[in-house]
């Protein structure tokens, strides 16, 4: 097994010394290291280029590179079962992944492909930059090349593409459902179809192609009301129209400008439904289901959710509107028959089901919005940190079919991600604003750590933004006050004149406690 970490040991010197000491014998280990370092020779794997360039790959500094590889020779003697993870993608979800992939004690090593520099830096992965992750034969000759046990499947675009179903059919366990199950996000049709077929209770609705046929319903039905993209549109094809106006400008956008492209070429129209929204999240392995802890995100993208909606202004955990008898009632009557109707459709659902819910206003009782078939962003910031329990086991097991008596630990108290977008998002913004003391930013409180979503680094080693939303500053703390007040004193440590945050996440929960 090739093994390569961030964390570091005793010198290279007292490396080869201890083992010379192993039931293995030294000259056996050089003959081991040789067939590993002969990998490097793929692309900007070089162990050369990696040495030269310490900034973008930590990881791979001499010593640290001699001893993962040491260390994982011994556990290949059976010390310990331990695997070697990759994951798929290169946003604040998947740093939040390997964070929390680099504490389990059954990982040896945690690759992540495309990545980016925050992850590098951090040290929570080794990134794989060159790796083409749309390249279904590139990432199976790496898995094989390096031993990888798992890979986890961030972004929705590789699954919907069918990547899992390549991995699956090679044998390569992975977390992250084939491209006919990962229709539940592809195309909103399909779910809706779904719940109408189970029972499932979601929004009235309607789907459309032609912009004519669409404002007529929309007449019908009135305003306020709900128009989307039927594909993936980076988590902005939603529009909530409260006028008729903005409805019929919402058609056009989709079928007329084609501002989506092939994602808005058919649109789904539903009723406008008043209450909270929450974000359930559940473990399946394609029969059985687990949830997660209850977490709660802001989409709007200003104060008091006011604005366009976003892929998300950040999140907190756990939700207080999401009581246990409303999470049992969520696996009751959504995530179990959806899990059981996705098995007798012949496409068993492997991954993380992430349901969006609204709590209506008037009964109280929660409805499906929308399915997403991996982990949300930003909620996976604040889910990840308050895991206890061993990730890489945890979806190992969800892979292969094994959840059933599968329980999670987490750590008492709340936890909020504050995200910091360039300004001007979610519309057009500005790339390559320098961002400074970051690090400074994770020292000024307790359990606070800072999950990159679009950073680089530039020519003066600087970190820059590359992306709409580009940090999600996190915190843990006893209760949801003590955790935002944490969240919020790291972002203002943080220097970013290009950049802007909510100043309000947490309202609801901290206001419904206020007056309880």
């Amino acid at each position: 097994m090739a093994c390569i970490s961030y964390n570091v040991g005793a010198p290279t010197n007292h490396l080869v010394h201890h083992y010379r000491r192993s039931t293995q014998s030294f000259a056996a280990a050089q003959l081991s290291f040789g067939k590993y370092s002969s990998l490097f020779q793929m692309g900007s794997l070089k162990f050369q280029s990696l040495i030269g360039n310490p900034r973008d790959c930590r990881p791979f500094e001499s010593s640290r590179f001699f001893n993962t590889v040491f260390n994982c020779l011994a556990s290949d003697n059976g010390v310990s079962e331990r695997i070697t993870v990759l994951v798929i993608g290169g946003g604040g979800r998947e740093h939040a992944l390997c964070h929390a992939l680099k504490r389990s004690p059954s990982c040896d090593a945690v690759f992540c492909a495309p990545g980016n520099a925050g992850i590098s830096n951090s040290g929570d992965a080794t990134c794989i930059s060159d790796l083409n992750i749309t390249d279904s034969a590139a990432v199976l000759s790496f898995c094989r090349n390096w031993g990888v046990g798992l890979v986890v499947v961030g972004p929705e675009a590789p699954l919907v593409a069918g990547l899992a179903n390549d991995l699956v059919k090679a044998g390569i366990p992975t977390f992250g459902p084939s491209s006919e199950a990962a229709a539940l996000e592809g195309s909103k049709k399909f779910m809706k179809n779904l719940c109408d077929k189970y029972g499932i209770p979601t929004a009235k609705y309607q789907t459309f192609t032609d912009a004519t046929a669409a404002k007529l319903y929309i007449a019908e039905q009135g305003a306020p009301i709900v128009v989307k993209a039927d594909g993936l549109a980076a988590g902005k094809g939603v529009i909530v129209a409260m006028t008729l106006e903005e409805a019929y400008e919402a058609v056009d956008l989709m079928l007329v400008k084609s501002e989506f492209g092939s994602a808005g070429y058919r649109i789904v129209v539903e009723e406008f439904l008043e209450g909270e929204e929450a974000s359930f999240f559940a473990l399946v392995d394609g029969v059985n289901a687990i949830p997660l802890e209850s977490a709660q995100d802001h989409k709007r993208v200003g104060d008091g959710d006011t604005g366009p909606n976003t892929g998300g202004m950040g999140a907190y955990s756990p939700a207080p509107v999401l009581t246990k008898e409303l999470q049992s009632l969520v696996m009751k009557s959504i995530i179990l028959p959806t899990v059981k109707g996705m098995s007798e459709e012949g496409c068993k659902f492997v991954g993380v089901l992430y349901a969006g819910l609204m709590i209506e206003k008037k009964s109280g009782l929660p409805k499906l919005i929308e399915y997403n078939v991996r982990f949300g962003d930003p909620e996976c910031q604040v889910l990840m940190v308050r895991l206890e329990s061993d990730l890489a086991q945890v979806l190992l097991a969800a892979s292969k079919g094994e959840l059933e008596g599968v329980s999670l630990d987490w750590s008492p108290g709340s936890a909020m991600v504050v995200v910091m977008a360039s300004n001007g998002y979610p519309g057009s913004y500005e790339k390559g604003t320098v961002i400074q003391k970051l690090e400074e930013a994770e020292h000024v409180a307790p359990s606070v750590k800072v999950f990159h979503a679009g950073t680089a680094v530039d020519a003066d080693g600087n970190f820059i933004a590359t992306g709409g939303r580009v940090l999600g500053v996190t915190a843990k703390g006893k209760d949801l006050e003590e955790a935002r007040d944490r969240a919020y004193q790291a972002v203002d440590e943080i220097n970013w004149p290009g950049g802007f945050y909510r100043r309000d996440i947490g309202w609801r929960a901290l206001a419904v406690k206020q007056l309880s």
